[in-house]
């Protein structure tokens, strides 16, 4: 790449006009704040830095970008790549590999190890360098590595200019995160005009034709149908287990046969429908031709993704999505990828927060019946709302006297749930925890329960497992793969018989409040 003259950098106005993405303040730490133990992973990036002249702040804002510098233990992706610089082997971009060849480090250290593979980063990205014709001062120079850093994303075009906005905002704006062992990793901010090159004008501009405020970027024709052979009738949330824009590459890429209709980003919300709402994409099995997925950037074990910007920017897609298409606000229409029938998939997983989600869409966190949550939370005295409601309205319903159905625990709704908590042999304290929120969901007849059963008692059963698992069990009233897997989980934590099937036994323990 040819040098620039000097001063080029501060003299461009409007510096990051075209950026949208919103980083981490930075809390004012040096960026090479190092603390003494030697195998930090800011030392390792400092060593990175200075072995193949990447700059240090560049190195770990492209690792942010990434992983928000979690290295997931050494496992994948959903494009295939591996620790906190995300060095992927699939067809279409053989970071990993190149990594290796260049360091002479193994494949397997690359991927596991934190160092090692913050090393293989730096590599490619210079090799990268080298490539372009970056000599000594262009490599002093932070902004003259843009195209760099579009091409580590193995993208092309829009998308990998997407890629290298997203780091040149987190220089501009800084970070800082807390990552394994308690550290803190940090990137000052300063002011960047990054030399775009052959980027200049690769900016996504085109709107979705179904989604007015989102983007288009068309999904490869090879990982989605045309058309539809059922009605739409649910919307699937998903997490990506991979960045934003490198979702965007993966489903353009022809062998990954995998889509979704739209990805969400999880900085400023951005959203890019890459599939017509009219087309059935490649995301969750069984319930492809019925439903409508949308991708959150992240990694399901990782919190620090589902940023409020995010939830609020997703919940507005999907209140659109029903609205328009007549799909009811509900946690039995608006589910999980896991609670798909048909699926093995564990997203959006534990740190999604269901109910705060709901409550944007502007539906119920449970369902209309007015039993059904997404998660059952503790009720005592004082305590007022929907869920005390659905407590007052089971307990009547059994024959204990709660009082008006009024949402408000006052002394009846008390008196009435000590009263049941001693029939159920529970401890009769008067305040409704998981134990007694089983007993209590799943109170009523018996009947044997199996794959392929459906209605109310179903209902009862998946009501009283989300109660039980402490996670959410669709009550749908159908019992499906999810159903079987919720009680065959729940089995077998209670000792009982692992058969998947809902006997006497694991209804007199749900009953009991096991």
């Amino acid at each position: 790449m040819p040098r620039r003259p000097a001063g080029h950098t501060r003299g461009r106005a409007a510096v990051l006009a075209s950026l949208t993405v919103t980083a981490l303040v930075a809390a004012g730490h040096p960026a090479g704040a190092v603390p003494a133990d030697e195998d930090s992973m800011n030392q390792a990036f400092d060593r990175a830095a200075e072995e193949y002249g990447v700059p240090r702040d560049l190195l770990a804002a492209v690792g942010y970008g990434e992983t928000h510098l979690n290295g997931h233990a050494g496992l994948p992706s959903q494009d295939n790549g591996y620790g906190v610089m995300h060095l992927v082997s699939n067809p279409a971009n053989h970071s990993l590999e190149k990594a290796s060849a260049l360091t002479g480090e193994s494949t397997a250290d690359l991927r596991k190890d934190t160092g090692t593979n913050i090393l293989g980063g730096a590599a490619v990205l210079r090799d990268h360098a080298d490539t372009l014709g970056m000599d000594t001062a262009d490599r002093a120079d932070i902004d003259a590595w843009y195209p760099v850093v579009a091409r580590y994303s193995g993208a092309e075009g829009g998308v990998a200019a997407l890629y290298a906005d997203t780091v040149y905002t987190f220089l501009a704006e800084g970070l800082r995160a807390t990552v394994a062992g308690g550290e803190q990793v940090s990137v000052t901010s300063r002011p960047v005009s990054p030399d775009k090159g052959p980027f200049a004008k690769a900016d996504i501009t085109a709107q979705s034709p179904d989604y007015p405020p989102g983007l288009w970027v068309a999904a490869n024709s090879a990982n989605f149908a045309t058309g539809r052979t059922a009605t739409v009738d649910k919307v699937v949330i998903h997490v990506t287990q991979g960045s934003y824009a490198g979702t965007i590459s993966w489903f353009q890429n022809a062998t990954s046969k995998v889509s979704s209709h739209y990805v969400v980003r999880s900085s400023d919300g951005q959203v890019t429908q890459m599939v017509r709402d009219k087309d059935t994409a490649y995301h969750a099995k069984s319930a492809n031709a019925s439903s409508l997925g949308i991708e959150h950037e992240g990694f399901i074990d990782d919190p620090s993704w589902f940023t409020d910007t995010m939830y609020r920017s997703s919940a507005a897609l999907t209140k659109y999505l029903c609205d328009r298409y007549g799909i009811a606000k509900n946690r039995s229409h608006i589910i999980g990828h896991s609670e798909a029938p048909g699926n093995d998939h564990t997203d959006p997983g534990a740190n999604w927060n269901w109910t705060y989600y709901m409550q944007l869409v502007g539906g119920a966190a449970g369902s209309a019946d007015g039993l059904s949550f997404a998660s059952y939370t503790a009720q005592k005295s004082g305590s007022t709302g929907s869920q005390v409601k659905a407590l007052q309205t089971l307990l009547n319903q059994q024959g204990y006297q709660a009082g008006a159905e009024d949402g408000v625990f006052g002394t009846a709704t008390g008196n009435a749930v000590r009263a049941f908590q001693t029939a159920r042999g529970l401890d009769a304290d008067g305040t409704v925890g998981p134990k007694t929120w089983t007993a209590l969901l799943s109170a009523g007849t018996t009947p044997a329960l199996r794959t392929g059963a459906s209605g109310d008692g179903v209902k009862r059963l998946q009501r009283a497992l989300t109660a039980a698992l402490g996670r959410t069990v669709a009550a749908d009233g159908a019992f499906g793969t999810n159903t079987d897997k919720a009680v065959r989980d729940y089995q077998s934590s209670r000792n009982l018989s692992v058969d998947g099937t809902v006997g006497a036994g694991t209804w007199a323990a749900l009953q009991s409040g096991r």
